[in-house]
């Protein structure tokens, strides 16, 4: 917590921000928290077990949110409540926000929100295990418990050595966007926290109008190209630079989620020229942008989609559960476990026909195990039904079954902007207290994949006796 509040604390010092006193309480009170952690936590194992790495991920990334919550609080922009969320949706890179005017916001708040970003993008955990010198062969529940996706595939066999290559490639792309931002007229400042954000997959902007304050074509196509490759495996991107382009074309995912971009990017444009919303240029300008910013999950926005055509609006909801594609910093349930699904619909209607016809559910050219079709099979099935009731939940708070529907889309994929109340132009800070603990919850679940939150739930999960 100190180390990523420094450079906030550094602009705060050269800005002459009164925030800077804001940043060394919450500082001090992270490097309290993590003296107690070293005195009175000990190691009884040299191995970190399965039962310590999830634990370790689900209560850290809880932790983590907690202090970063602490600059909103004590920099009296929101109430201990609304930072939490504003922590959770930084770091879970949801992009929600409970502040209700970002204009004119201290520099060093505004750095600080784009830094939860990008530290949450990557994974708190990954870049844990990438610096630290000495982690151990048990780090690997850690990661797997960290980095979506429906398989545990790494991009090298070693998981320090995958963990260090994944973050040099986010770092590449962060600074590439940053670059070419600042060519298309950005500043540094917003050049700076707006690739943060992009590569994160986050949203949070400088601006309450998001992007569509910059008012610039080539500004929106360079955030719409890296929001697609922050959607994209950052796995397959390593295996590009070793072995060429050819294996964007081998990949059966990849091709899919660039297929759906294209296919719903047109499907919108047409919809939004022939209703008159805009002329052609324009239709295909915002329906690639906000195409690719949902698929994503990045939740910028170019344009009030709320006003626009119902069809137009109904496929970036469904594009909202698809998400980007496994290993990428994107939400959603990921195009590799959609596109399993569909295979496996296919294969039980061929058997349905064929009753003795022996069908194999295969990805790029392999036959994919069992365990783990049934794993996303029961993933799937959680997963609706955790929308299912935290959608109850929200709508227990008054709110519309619409708006309560669209919150829990957006927030469980890490979208962020929703339909309605909290719509593309609207914020989070009108829902209650209770509903914005029931989102926060919904971008917890969804960041970490249901299952490595859900199991610190289960009481044999605690039990010391058995040796996991």
């Amino acid at each position: 917590m100190c180390g990523r509040t420094s450079l906030p604390l550094l602009l705060a010092s050269f800005s002459g921000e009164k925030t800077i006193f804001n940043f060394l309480s919450a500082s001090l009170i992270g490097v309290i928290l993590g003296f107690i952690f070293i005195q009175f936590g000990k190691a009884e194992e040299k191995e970190i077990t399965y039962r310590e790495g999830v634990t370790i991920v689900g209560l850290g990334w809880l932790v983590v949110t907690f202090l970063g919550s602490l600059p909103y609080v004590f920099a009296c922009v929101l109430d201990p409540v609304s930072a939490f969320f504003e922590s959770v949706s930084g770091f879970t890179t949801t992009g929600a926000t409970t502040i209700a005017k970002i204009n004119g916001l201290p520099s060093s708040i505004l750095l600080w929100r784009s830094m939860t970003h990008w530290f949450g993008g990557i994974g708190i955990i990954v870049v844990f295990i990438a610096l630290l010198p000495q982690v151990g062969r048990g780090t690997v529940h850690m990661f797997n418990a960290e980095v979506t996706g429906p398989t545990e595939e790494r991009v090298l066999p070693r998981i320090k050595t995958t963990a260090v290559v994944l973050c040099k490639i986010y770092a590449l792309f962060t600074l590439a966007a940053m670059l070419l931002l600042m060519m298309a007229g950005m500043d540094f400042f917003d050049s700076l926290t707006h690739s943060f954000s992009t590569i994160a997959t986050g949203g949070f902007s400088n601006y309450d109008a998001s992007i569509a304050q910059f008012k610039s074509p080539l500004v929106e196509a360079i955030i719409t190209l890296f929001m697609i490759i922050a959607g994209g495996n950052f796995g397959l991107y390593y295996a590009a630079s070793r072995k060429g382009l050819r294996v964007f074309w081998q990949d059966t995912e990849f091709k899919a989620y660039v297929s759906i971009i294209v296919a719903i990017t047109t499907a919108i444009a047409l919809n939004l020229y022939y209703n008159n919303y805009f002329d052609g240029t324009d239709s295909l300008r915002h329906s690639v942008f906000q195409v690719a910013s949902i698929i994503s999950t990045t939740g910028f926005v170019s344009n009030d989609f709320d006003v626009w055509a119902p069809f137009s609006k109904l496929c970036l909801v469904l594009l909202m559960f698809v998400g980007g594609c496994a290993g990428s910093t994107a939400g959603g349930i990921k195009v590799s476990r959609v596109v399993l699904l569909a295979k496996m619909a296919i294969a039980h209607l061929e058997r349905t026909i064929h009753p003795s016809m022996v069908v194999d559910i295969s990805m790029n050219g392999k036959t994919i195990p069992t365990r783990v079709i049934a794993g996303i099979a029961r993933f799937f099935f959680l997963y609706i039904v955790i929308f299912a009731l935290l959608s109850l939940l929200m709508a227990s708070t008054g709110l519309t079954v619409i708006d309560s529907i669209g919150i829990i889309a957006a927030t469980i994929s890490s979208v962020g902007p929703a339909l309605g109340v909290a719509g593309a132009t609207c914020t989070y800070a009108e829902i209650t207290p209770f509903g914005k603990i029931v989102v926060c919850l919904a971008m917890l679940l969804g960041r970490l994949e249901l299952f490595t939150l859900l199991v610190l739930l289960r009481p044999e999960f605690w039990r010391a006796t058995r040796h996991w």
